[in-house]
């Protein structure tokens, strides 16, 4: 639930789930804090993606977020429970391509959906793609008990004091998700000093590429949608989120912690919600907001954000099952 909804409906983008982008990390490789990891996650069936969608990396290294550096994921169609993945190489000018565009670097991968990852390499860039056991935890029926969401009042009017709304319970002990994980040293992506990250999920509709869904700060996309806005919100781009949404992240803050506008903007602009992207200086250990790791409780971070200290944290752990060696995200569990 980082980003595993977006509104009131709780559902996928055009009710796809392999539309449907997770999650966002980035971090310093555990063996080598020289190597850059960024992870981006999608579908929590943890079954094969669309193959007539784009899945992105963006990168904007200069600080104007605009994109200078595009990782484009395309998948196969799936046959005989396998698929294929391609991976193109963007940078300048041509990396601002909604399309799959730029030097194609794996082609025709294959996609792991066992236990044992395939670790494709491109010169100094290691890539994986499949199946994986889902780190993201979270107590989904405190976040319901925590808000009322009937009646398309979106998360809004948190339930404080008295009873905490938090059940201990983590929802996703023994979740899957499909998982695209790419390293390379920091040095290729030319951080001045930090990098801004953006996921895209992009699919064609009569012979174009639609933007469907969007991943940058974890849980931003979920909290502060509804049912109206969100396909707007997913298919906008990051320079323009300061004007479009800052009105709209407002009201609702005004909403969920009593925040005056004055208040909500201070604390929008010392955190950088927006533009609605994941920043990292890659010379530092990860700990969101400065990337993000796979034991920052954002969960905890994003519902303190909203009330304004006002809710107690969950009180959950992180999953165990992460690995100190690439592809890091753990193996994925047995389906039932």
């Amino acid at each position: 639930m980082s980003n595993h909804f977006t509104g009131l409906s709780l559902g996928p983008p055009l009710g796809d789930q392999r539309l449907d982008l997770c999650d966002l990390y980035a971090f310093q490789s555990p063996t080598d804090p020289a190597r850059t990891v960024i992870i981006l996650n999608a579908n929590p069936n943890a079954d094969a993606l669309h193959p007539d969608a784009v899945y992105r990396l963006n990168i904007d290294n200069d600080g104007d977020y605009l994109t200078d550096v595009a990782f484009s994921y395309v998948f196969s169609k799936p046959q005989k429970g396998g698929q294929t993945v391609n991976v193109f190489l963007a940078k300048g000018v041509d990396a601002r391509s909604p399309e799959a565009v730029g030097e194609k670097i794996i082609s025709d991968g294959d996609v792991s959906f066992g236990p044992k990852p395939n670790i494709m390499k491109a010169g100094a860039v290691t890539f994986f793609a499949g199946s994986r056991s889902d780190a993201f935890f979270f107590d989904f029926d405190g976040i319901k008990n925590l808000f009322d969401i009937r009646g398309k009042r979106n998360f809004t009017e948190p339930h404080l004091g008295g009873k905490s709304p938090w059940t201990g319970v983590d929802s996703n002990p023994r979740a899957n998700v499909f998982s695209t994980v790419i390293e390379m040293p920091a040095s290729e992506l030319a951080p001045r000093p930090e990098l801004h990250i953006w996921g895209r999920c992009s699919v064609r509709r009569d012979g174009r590429l639609v933007h469907v869904d969007r991943a940058g700060h974890p849980s931003v996309a979920s909290f502060f949608n509804t049912d109206d806005t969100k396909e707007e919100y997913n298919a906008s781009e990051p320079v323009n989120d300061r004007k479009r949404w800052l009105d709209q992240f407002v009201h609702l803050m005004g909403h969920t912690g009593n925040y005056t506008r004055d208040e909500a903007i201070a604390a929008i602009d010392k955190e950088r919600t927006l533009p609605d992207v994941l920043s990292f200086d890659p010379s530092k250990p990860a700990r969101y907001p400065n990337g993000r790791s796979f034991t920052d409780d954002v969960i905890d971070y994003r519902i303190a954000f909203l009330t304004k200290g006002q809710c107690p944290p969950t009180g959950l752990k992180p999953h165990t099952d992460i690995l100190k060696e690439f592809p890091y995200i753990g193996t994925p569990h047995p389906k039932k």
